[in-house]
């Protein structure tokens, strides 16, 4: 090889080595602050999302905002493992079920995405009775936390057992399913 080819073939390895740590710093960085695959762990969420579900978390949505009410979100549970649950009270909120029923503030809501565990459920209430001081020792949902529940009501270890979720300890939402493939796409 002549030295012309030989500047060029260095240069050309160089141009490869920097698009290649161009691209695995930008995956790093959308991975740690914007997006990342979690995997459903359980059937706490079921029927909505099934164990070994994989989705995708979006982290950026809570650094600028607050979670709302019913969205699934991902958080960092006592037992050093992250959770998937639906948020139910949001701060300041009073929360109670009575004869299957969710009440918020005193007004009944509906839950669309529990009707078919309802309509399976053997020996009804899918969700027994409660009130948040029940549950949490207060009346209210605390100030920067959430009460959140599993759509699986009888097996979900969540804000009933382990108590109120700090905001700080949200990952993020999630709402997309990528695999499996017959399941792909949004959740509600």
């Amino acid at each position: 090889m002549n030295e012309n080819q030989e500047k060029k073939k260095k240069n050309e390895t160089w141009e490869w080595m920097k698009a290649l740590l161009i691209a695995f710093g930008l995956a790093a960085i959308i991975r740690i602050f914007l997006f990342t695959p979690i995997v459903v762990d359980g059937e706490s969420m079921m029927p909505t999302l099934e164990d070994g579900d994989r989705m995708i978390v979006n982290k950026i949505g809570y650094t600028i905002g607050e979670p709302d009410r019913f969205d699934i979100v991902v958080f960092h549970a006592p037992e050093q493992k992250d959770y998937i649950k639906r948020v139910i009270g949001l701060p300041g909120d009073t929360v109670e079920y009575r004869d299957d029923v969710l009440y918020i503030n005193g007004e009944p809501y509906e839950e669309p995405y529990l009707e078919q565990n309802k309509s399976e459920v053997p020996n009804p209430p899918l969700t027994e009775d409660f009130t948040l001081e029940e549950k949490i020792q207060s009346t209210t949902v605390p100030e920067g936390h959430v009460f959140v529940m599993g759509d699986n009501r009888r097996r979900s270890k969540d804000s009933r057992h382990i108590g109120a979720v700090a905001i700080d300890e949200i990952i993020g939402s999630t709402k997309f399913v990528f695999w499996p493939i017959s399941d792909f796409g949004a959740v509600k």
